[in-house]
């Protein structure tokens, strides 16, 4: 079956709005970051934890960039 230039097209269209998450996933753990900095900043005592938190949470936010980056690839070299 011969593919016609709208598909490749629009195979680009779904890959760049599928890489939307990690522009969300980027300011998300840039706000994070400065959370746990003001957090350190109020309570020095609890720096360890509030670290091990950001860093998990900061992880799980992460794999929804990565996530996003399967999908766009995928779009990119299947289609």
């Amino acid at each position: 079956m011969a593919s016609t230039g709208i598909e490749h097209g629009l195979v680009g269209i779904g890959a760049g709005l599928a890489m939307i998450g990690a522009s969300g996933v980027g300011a998300g753990q840039g706000i994070a970051a400065g959370r746990a900095a003001e957090a350190v900043g109020r309570n020095p005592e609890a720096e360890a934890k509030i670290r091990s938190m950001m860093i998990v949470g900061m992880g799980i936010a992460e794999s929804a960039a990565i996530y996003a980056l399967i999908v766009s690839i995928l779009l990119l070299f299947v289609f």
